[in-house]
């Protein structure tokens, strides 16, 4: 199994690049538009690689970080999504906001990929939203622990879940959880 390549890019394709490692063998390696456009022939590249064994191909795809990676092999995971429309979920943005729109069901987010319909994105929410609400909070960059919590007391205080989730969602405070707590308040009140 290939999970790593360090190397020169010594050709580019349409969506892929060929690295060539120190030991003189070359690699082509399947990339999201957005890494081909930052690389150019003679660049130096470290990529981890995802290996998809066909029975008439071998496919190597190529993803920034080992971050990415795993969620990379997590949206592949679910039926209706290969490797080539994973990349290209990857390339919508950042891993906070592409897990945020699946936690929040965004569908129209996701159907922007070429190969993605109504049904895939749909399954996409479906089988990944819990995974993804359990291991990241999907907080969109900030403290999901802090967010978590004052989910948690909206809630107890009476709010419903999606009304909670809705008020943390709409503030911009970075502050402490009171302070969050207070602007989330705010919001739901003004409702």
């Amino acid at each position: 199994m290939i999970s790593y390549l360090e190397g020169k890019i010594i050709s580019r394709g349409k969506n892929s690049f060929v690295i060539l490692t120190a030991c003189g063998v070359g690699y082509e390696v399947k990339v999201a538009p957005d890494l081909l456009l930052q690389h150019s022939v003679g660049d130096s590249i470290k990529i981890f690689t995802y290996l998809q064994v066909r029975e008439d191909a071998q496919d190597l795809y190529g993803i920034s970080s080992g971050e990415e990676l795993a969620f990379f092999k997590t949206l592949v995971s679910v039926s209706g999504v290969g490797p080539k429309s994973a990349l290209y979920i990857l390339a919508l943005g950042s891993l906070a906001e592409i897990k945020s729109a699946i936690v929040h069901g965004d569908l129209t987010y996701l159907t922007k990929v070429s190969g993605i319909g109504r049904k895939i994105a749909e399954r996409i929410v479906v089988e990944l939203k819990d995974k993804l609400e359990k291991t990241d909070g999907a907080a969109g960059g900030r403290d999901s622990s802090k967010l978590g919590d004052v989910v948690e007391a909206l809630v107890e205080m009476g709010y419903s879940l999606n009304q909670a989730r809705d008020a943390v969602k709409a503030i911009k405070t970075d502050g402490d959880a009171s302070k969050v707590l207070k602007e989330a308040l705010k919001v739901l009140n003004k409702k």
